[in-house]
């Protein structure tokens, strides 16, 4: 692993009971986080008097000893994000609130909730009556609640039964002020073999869902998973993104993991690394899906069909792929070779429907992949090769007429989840960015680095993915290290003092960048 993973790692806390069995609590939280590539610390709630197959004892320690832990790490080792698992009583949770709100004072930092109450074994781990200041004071000031659906019937006073009133009661915590709940579906299988977590972010729901792994190596999940979604938060990724990579990285861990004879009980959950293989990935639960009525999703407003497998391209690598705002700079850079290109038209005139027919005669004479930004009906009816979309575009276009007229189909990403939600799909290709900060429009909450990029890309080694935003000759090796197929460019050409040398340059430094050999080197 090269020097630069050992060093600026970011600080996760753990505010959380202390497991003698060794696979739960603030053990598995420090596995977690080091193996995600940041540093931990811990509060220690609770000791316990635990093994893999029972309880003894939960042994609070007093509000002196948690604030005197909170303090020595708050002047020494500020966090990146918190994780709180295990809080034994009232007062505790009381503490907890109390200093969380005073450190948003000085800096807002991503909190992570695991309301633990039940071990897996079915014990109780807290006192009676801690539901109330959880629910009024720290509850408020989370911005990840994560309950399991025992967790959640705690906290919501209800027993959701099914998908519909587990969307209803995940609906319900989220209103008492949290920024969003993600239920875990380790419990309840709404259907056979499908474990599905639902996330609500008071916006909407997604339900997350993955295959479910047979053996007895489970203890420690909930802890592991929203340790997972701490330290990657700590590490930049959006929630949407920390939530699937946490789930993937629990999937990896379950799927690898080798316990069978660590204790008598539930063994614990492997700490496997990160996750690369798109196996251990979730699904996204799309619209119009035969299986969504399982998922409550019956009377969705959304009536469009599910539709999935578009044409693919010549080629998986499509090399050099200007985007370009006129038909003018469209016939230029076909007249240099440029094989790959899109038209992105800003500010339509009158004449857009003789714009896009123009660019599509240019494609066929010059036997162009020439993608149509957005104008997927316009592209439809002029016969053009393929059509570009971005997320926004994928509720309105009729994915069905483009995939019937036989074209081909781009979409845009930005991060894990919306990758994952457009591979669905099974476009033609995916875009990934933006990877470098860019002038043609404002990215700085989606920036993904070639570190991110190149993550994504191990998911997908041989499906046609394009890399986007702020790429220009200095940056082509080091996008191109990633194992991306093709670099799209805007302003490196078209805003080059000679766009022909710009589109030579481009090229020798593409088709001379070296792959990288895998992406598990890179740092988190």
């Amino acid at each position: 692993m090269p020097e630069e993973a050992f060093t600026n790692k970011p600080i996760v806390w753990s505010i959380a009971g202390s497991d003698s069995g060794g696979g739960a609590g603030i053990q598995a939280d420090l596995l977690t986080f080091a193996d995600l590539g940041c540093h931990g610390c811990t509060a220690i709630t609770a000791n316990t008097a635990q093994n893999t197959c029972a309880v003894d004892s939960i042994n609070a320690v007093s509000i002196d000893v948690l604030q005197a832990q909170l303090q020595a790490l708050q002047t020494d080792l500020f966090p990146a994000a918190i994780k709180v698992g295990l809080l034994a009583n009232a007062r505790q949770v009381l503490a907890v609130a109390e200093f969380l709100r005073a450190l948003r004072q000085v800096k807002p930092v991503p909190v992570i909730y695991d309301p633990v109450a039940v071990a897996s074994s079915g014990a109780g781990l807290t006192e009676e009556g801690i539901a109330a200041p959880v629910l009024e004071q720290l509850l408020p000031l989370c911005d990840l609640v994560t309950p399991n659906r025992y967790e959640l019937e705690w906290l919501s006073q209800t027993a959701p039964a099914g998908a519909a009133a587990l969307i209803g009661a995940a609906r319900q915590l989220q209103s008492r002020g949290c920024g969003a709940v993600l239920v875990t579906g380790g419990h309840t299988q709404l259907r056979p073999g499908e474990i599905a977590d639902l996330l609500w972010d008071g916006d909407k729901a997604d339900w997350l869902i993955g295959r479910a792994v047979p053996g007895n190596n489970t203890h420690g999940t909930g802890c592991t998973l929203s340790s997972a979604i701490a330290a990657c938060r700590a590490l930049g990724y959006p929630l949407r993104d920390a939530c699937v990579l946490g789930k993937a990285y629990v999937q990896r861990g379950l799927r690898l993991a080798n316990s069978d004879r660590i204790g008598a009980g539930a063994g614990p959950v492997g700490h496997c690394g990160w996750p690369l293989e798109l196996r251990d990935f979730p699904e996204v639960l799309l619209p119009g899906e035969d299986r969504s009525a399982a998922y409550g999703l019956v009377g969705d407003v959304s009536t469009q069909t599910f539709v999935q497998g578009f044409a693919m391209p010549d080629s998986t690598e499509l090399g050099l792929y200007p985007v370009v705002d006129s038909v003018d700079w469209l016939q230029r850079l076909a007249e240099q070779g440029v094989r790959t290109l899109q038209l992105r038209i800003k500010h339509p005139g009158g004449d857009l429907r003789a714009q896009v027919a123009r660019a599509v005669d240019i494609g066929k004479r010059h036997q162009l992949r020439l993608f149509i930004n957005d104008y997927w009906q316009l592209a439809i009816e002029c016969g053009a090769y393929g059509v570009h979309l971005g997320q926004g575009d994928l509720k309105t276009a009729d994915l069905a007429a483009i995939q019937a007229a036989g074209l081909r189909l781009g979409i845009s990403t930005h991060g894990f989840y919306e990758l994952l939600l457009a591979y669905r799909y099974r476009p033609s290709y995916l875009a990934l960015g933006a990877v470098y900060a860019t002038g043609t429009k404002d990215m700085s909450g989606q920036l993904q680095g070639p570190q991110k990029l190149a993550r994504m890309v191990a998911l997908l080694p041989d499906y046609p993915l394009v890399a986007i935003g702020g790429i220009n000759l200095q940056r082509v090796a080091e996008v191109a290290a990633s194992g991306v197929g093709s670099i799209a460019v805007v302003s490196a050409i078209t805003g080059a003092e000679d766009y022909v040398q710009a589109v030579a340059d481009l090229r020798t430094a593409l088709e001379g960048a070296v792959p990288a050999a895998s992406a598990t080197g890179l740092p988190c």
